[in-house]
């Protein structure tokens, strides 16, 4: 889901003058705009906007995760629910569409809401669906990182580093300028989500940032060139129904690895208590919300 023009949704809890805009007069040179809601450009806008929305969640059920303050898990009875927000961006997944299409009406009505349909793309993750389950890659940031570094052209290897690297005993003079270097190595780390056999080399190459040498600036590229023979490498998730209302996502490859946050609180908050209930196993386990 999209929210249209969203920083203009929050409120103003502080007083705010702003010079008259271009085309307004008044019969005073002196006289300035009091500001009552906020406005683009507006350094206080980007956090208005998520108090705002963060405080019509928690009207509505949503309790706010405090290890990751952008998701907001809801759990009623039955009914399962888990919102993601990236600044106007919000997912949205459930295991009610009756209960989904309630919520957006809800939204609706206090923000101007427009639904983009099933996930597909996501802050440069690429989602796939199929028989299997659903599919992530990177594939086309993956290759945007290759083109900056104009090595589109390059001949792809088989292996991201040499096993007997000597990158800690270079004796080459340090770069002149390290910021290509490490904006190189900082969309490395990004595109470990989906490509985990990625993060030795990543994790090696991040040790330099500070005296970066000739060697560690071939030692990337020689991963870009791994790159390129399969960019479009990634993750399946294969879902299983555990429960009676509640699937569970499992990553193949090894799991304890590369789960995230996100996974972690969906299953120690939703599945884990389902799977207990669903096999008559009695329990205590309670979501905790701070007040």
């Amino acid at each position: 889901m999209d929210v249209s023009n969203a920083f203009l949704h929050g409120d103003l809890n502080e007083e705010v003058y702003m010079m008259l805009p271009p085309g307004f007069r008044t019969p005073s040179s002196h006289k300035v705009c009091r500001l009552q809601k906020s406005l683009y450009r507006l350094k206080q806008a980007p956090r208005q906007w998520f108090a705002k929305l963060s405080s019509k969640l928690l009207e509505y059920g949503f309790v706010r995760s405090y290890v990751d303050y952008s998701l907001f898990t809801y759990r009623k009875d039955d009914v399962c629910m888990a919102l993601l927000v990236y600044v106007d961006d919000l997912v949205l997944t459930g295991n009610n569409f009756k209960a989904c299409a309630e919520f957006k009406e809800y939204m609706n009505h206090y923000f101007h809401i427009k639904g983009l349909g099933s996930l597909k793309y996501f802050l440069g993750i690429e989602v796939a669906r199929g028989p299997r389950g659903l599919f992530l890659s990177q594939r086309k940031y993956a290759l945007e990182i290759i083109d900056a570094s104009r090595l589109l052209g390059a001949k792809p290897v088989d292996f991201t580093m040499e096993t007997n690297h000597k990158l800690a005993l270079a004796h080459s003079a340090n770069l002149d300028d390290p910021t290509r270097y490490r904006r190189l190595v900082g969309r490395l780390i990004y595109l470990t989500i989906t490509r985990p056999e990625l993060r030795y080399a990543v994790h090696v190459l991040s040790q330099f940032m500070h005296e970066t040498k000739e060697e560690h600036m071939e030692a990337s590229k020689h991963v870009l060139r791994y790159l390129k023979r399969h960019p479009g490498q990634g993750l399946l998730l294969r879902q299983i129904q555990i429960c009676r209302f509640m699937p569970i996502v499992i990553l193949t490859g090894v799991v304890s690895y590369y789960k995230t946050i996100f996974n972690w609180i969906f299953y120690y908050h939703w599945q884990f208590p389902c799977i207990l209930e669903d096999k008559e196993i009695e329990h205590n386990i309670q979501i905790v919300s701070r007040s």
